[in-house]
């Protein structure tokens, strides 16, 4: 069952080319948080194993870059190999708005 609950929530994101998670605690991303942007909390982050290829390219955020450092460490020790730490959220928010716009 958390296996498909975990498939239901990112499958927006198995249809395109980047994903974007947000790493702050689920009452971090309840009180603020950016469309289409997954929330996986990131001492978690290794149940994306599953849904998300190793060579997909990921973008990490929290609130100032700190927990997503330490979620991109772990990704890439279990061979992920596009992984981006985008930062804290409002560098996340500016970075997000200009890819999604991007041609």
């Amino acid at each position: 069952m958390y296996r498909l609950l975990l498939l239901l929530f990112f499958w927006p994101n198995l249809i395109s080319s980047s994903v974007f998670i947000d790493v702050r605690t689920v009452a971090e991303f309840e009180s603020e948080s950016i469309v289409n942007t997954q929330n996986i909390e990131w001492q978690n982050i290794s149940d994306i194993q599953t849904f998300i290829s190793k060579d997909e390219e990921i973008f990490l955020f929290c609130r100032s870059g700190n927990r997503s450092g330490k979620a991109k460490k772990i990704l890439e020790a279990e061979g992920y190999t596009r992984v981006t730490n985008i930062g804290g959220f409002e560098e996340a928010k500016d970075f997000i708005g200009a890819k999604r716009n991007a041609p």
